[in-house]
């Protein structure tokens, strides 16, 4: 399944195995604040996350707010966007091959801990989050 989503993805990015302009492949933070009260907005996010890992950038995503609820098993796996490709197959290649992190805070005012979480997934706060947007060569984006 993932084979196929990166598949699908790499064709469309020219000069993926270089990176962004054919230079080396910077990291991608991306952060996301909606759930799926804001499909659109939760979904673009995911793509610009699964893109980035076919394109062989790093990628970093963070789940605020809402968006949280995408890191339990079963949610992404009811969300549904006509003509957006599956959640859980964007988030499965995040997670196979780049980082995803639960905010520290949402996840308590949620009574989520680490083992409501797929595996693989990471809680943390603020001082990880500025850590990695203020690294070189990195870019941030928030959904």
């Amino acid at each position: 399944m993932r084979t196929a989503v990166l598949a699908r993805l790499h064709r469309d990015i020219p000069h993926a195995s270089l990176g962004y302009r054919g230079v080396m492949p910077r990291t991608l933070v991306i952060k996301l604040t909606a759930g799926a009260e804001e499909p659109e907005r939760a979904n673009q996010a995911f793509t610009v996350a699964a893109t980035a890992v076919a394109s062989g950038a790093t990628v970093s995503l963070w789940l605020t707010g809402e968006a949280v609820w995408f890191a339990v098993p079963g949610r992404a796996e009811a969300f549904e966007l006509p003509h957006a490709a599956p959640l859980t197959d964007l988030l499965t290649t995040v997670l196979e091959a780049g980082q995803l992190t639960v905010c520290t805070q949402c996840a308590k005012r949620r009574s989520l801990t680490q083992a409501d979480l797929r595996p693989g997934t990471r809680i943390a706060g603020a001082p990880a989050f500025t850590e990695e947007i203020l690294t070189d060569n990195t870019q941030a984006i928030v959904y």
